[in-house]
């Protein structure tokens, strides 16, 4: 008796630890189930718009405007309502005769507790006397970098006319999850052509250059075939109950890849134009062309009054303003000549008349220095009272140069000069180049090239004078020391400001303090590559070009890279995107499926073959940006919770 009672009053004191736990009491793990539905799942004849779902437990529906999608896609949107344990829908467009419909819910259902998703929940019914099962899938990537697109539509059609994509809507649609999988069911036996679409407009076609796209030649057949598939019993987040082979119908094809895309914009018009500054004024545009804007001043005189510094696609468009008596000037009235887009799409001379006012008045301008100049004049009178070093004469501020050189450097790279303005005059012979000999350890004189650096090398002429930007080249020598000694005035601004004396000493690393990389693409004969070397931000450090196959990397630092190629098909040195109309996809992209870890005096060789592995499984995670949803959360805070509390993980949580 004593020892049934001992036990008791354990439990007791057991169960009360446990009540009094501020880590509460296991999560909910199983997600909801559907009950009953009206119409029933599956049906046919249905002539009903309403639908209404019943689960095992209360529900909720997350952002079903964005994750529920139905087929044949609704161009009145529906009713999608969750209430206690049931989802009703409403459908507003009229039902089509002898069609299957399908309403996606993917992963928007989930319990109203713990957020368990139900998964890929699909309902259909059908106005037809047979109802269509089969369903087509695969994945939509970004076309430049491989990355999952989440949440894109992609649809079929059964009329092969490439027009069709842009005058009807999708036959049958279905919407890509986290990891860029789509699967469009509910498809009749046929043959179809397959789109991704990036819907603005909600008109389910492509409408507007705006709207990512994806699509292929491929003439889609869907089919199936009985399968088996392993499916893995999970104890918990960690440990595998059993592994079992299940046997299911497997859908084909289910590995259609669309690389997405969007069209440049090339439509052509004014945005904006801008002073900001009193010195500058700028124009953007919607897209650049090598034709430049026509510029005549209407209160100044515009002749020789700009230096012209444009971004490298030339839409946006910076003037500077030559003339001090011109910067004064608040008020700039200009004629603009310039190619806009007419509603034809054609190129058309515009002709506008624009008022650029100042956002720095020249009176407060004036008012400003005046303050600074009083108080540099109480400056000085103090330092002069107390008897210390005092100026008769303000100085003017120096032209600010920046050096962009690394204490230590690899032989490849290069020393930049940038400035705040446009460069006036440049004189070479202020600037001096030291090397330190190892043999006698003196100082001798490196020969050394500065040119104007550019954003782009097929800028047009006039745009060079306006650079804010040099290169300093020369034949480094590893593991030497050199200095970089530049004398005042060696480069001059358009406002007559000079620079200060500098100096800056750098050493170039050994060659034992870098790896070599070289990569052999098979399969690619005859096409213009561009390989790049990415960080693990998946952003370009080192690229390099061959129409023989090989890319080789030189002056690797010690680190772990990716690589990504390009097909460069116009051999221009850059990815570019598609366009529809001309039937021209984006340039293809591969990556090498591994990371690549280099260390100093190591060289890495490998052959690869880019095209022997799909390219949803290319990109490695470590740099995927657009990750998968993590699967069993729940099981994971529940094993988190079990080893926290050092008890065993119950195996039937509901």
């Amino acid at each position: 008796m004593r020892g049934v009672l001992a036990l008791f009053l354990l439990f007791l004191l057991v169960s009360c630890a446990r009540m009094g736990r501020p880590d509460g009491g296991w999560f909910d793990e199983q997600p909801p189930r559907v009950v009953s539905s009206l119409p029933e799942d599956g049906g046919v004849n249905v002539d009903s718009r309403k639908i209404s779902i019943l689960f095992d437990e209360y529900i909720k529906v997350d952002n079903p405007q964005e994750k529920v999608i139905i087929s044949p896609p609704q161009l009145e949107m529906p009713e999608i309502k969750a209430s206690g344990k049931k989802i009703e829908v409403e459908l507003k467009d009229t039902l089509v005769a002898a069609t299957t419909y399908t309403i996606d819910f993917s992963d928007a259902i989930t319990d109203n507790n713990e957020n368990n998703p139900m998964g890929n929940y699909t309902y259909s019914f059908s106005t037809g006397d047979a109802i269509d099962t089969l369903q087509v899938g695969g994945y939509v990537l970004e076309a430049e970098t491989l990355e999952p697109v989440k949440g894109i539509l992609v649809g079929l059609y059964n009329n092969m006319e490439d027009s069709v994509f842009q005058t009807r809507p999708m036959l049958r649609v279905s919407r890509t999850d986290s990891r860029g999988h789509f699967a469009i069911k509910g498809v009749a036996p046929g043959s179809y052509r397959i789109y991704a679409l990036r819907d603005v407009d909600g008109d389910y076609h492509f409408s507007q250059k705006s709207e990512m796209i994806g699509y292929t030649r491929q003439i889609v057949s869907p089919s199936w075939k009985a399968d088996v598939r392993r499916d893995t019993l999970w104890r918990d987040s960690l440990h595998i109950d059993d592994i079992r082979q299940v046997g299911y119908t497997h859908f084909l094809p289910d590995d259609i890849v669309l690389r997405a895309f969007t069209e440049v914009l090339t439509e052509r018009y004014l945005v904006k134009t801008e002073r900001q500054q009193a010195d500058r004024f700028t124009l953007f545009f919607s897209y650049g062309n090598e034709e430049l804007p026509a510029i005549k001043g209407l209160n100044f005189d515009s002749r020789d009054a700009f230096l012209l510094e444009a971004s490298a696609h030339l839409d946006t468009l910076r003037y500077w303003l030559c003339d001090t008596a011109l910067v004064n000037q608040d008020t700039l009235d200009v004629e603009l000549r310039y190619l806009m887009t007419d509603t034809l799409g054609n190129l058309v001379q515009q002709t506008d008349t624009q008022r650029i006012l100042s956002r720095q008045p020249y009176a407060r301008r004036l008012k400003q220095q005046q303050r600074e100049q009083e108080q540099w004049e109480k400056t000085q009178e103090k330092q002069k009272k107390r008897g210390l070093a005092y100026e008769t004469e303000r100085k003017p501020l120096p032209y600010r140069v920046e050096y962009r050189v690394n204490p230590q450097i690899a032989p490849d790279q290069s020393i930049y000069f940038e400035m705040p303005e446009p460069v006036a005059k440049v004189d070479t012979t202020r600037i001096h180049l030291y090397y330190l000999s190892l043999s006698d350890s003196l100082w001798y004189r490196e020969p050394f090239t500065l040119t104007p650096y550019t954003p782009s090398t097929s800028l047009p002429t006039g745009i060079d004078a306006a650079i804010m930007r040099y290169k300093l080249t020369a034949e480094w020598e590893p593991e030497t020391e050199y200095s970089l000694e530049v004398d005042s005035a060696f480069m001059t601004s358009i406002y007559g400001l000079v620079n200060e004396k500098g100096k800056r000493g750098f050493k170039v690393k050994s060659l034992g303090d870098f790896a070599t990389i070289s990569i052999t693409v098979s399969g690619m004969q005859g096409e213009h590559l561009l390989g790049q070397l990415l960080d693990q931000q998946d952003k370009p450090v080192k690229q390099c070009r061959t129409d023989e196959g090989r890319l080789v990397f030189f002056y690797v630092e010690p680190g772990t890279y990716y690589l990504r190629v390009i097909v460069d098909k116009n051999n221009n040195g850059q990815w570019d995107t598609g366009e529809y109309a001309l039937d021209r996809q984006a340039e293809e992209v591969y990556y090498y499926p591994q990371a690549i870890t280099c260390r100093a005096k190591w060289d890495f060789s490998e052959t690869w073959n880019p095209q022997t592995k799909p390219a949803f499984q290319q990109k490695p995670s470590a740099i995927t940006r657009q990750k998968g949803e993590q699967q069993r959360k729940v099981q994971q805070r529940n094993a988190d919770r079990a080893r926290k509390l050092g008890i065993p993980l119950p195996t039937n949580i509901k």
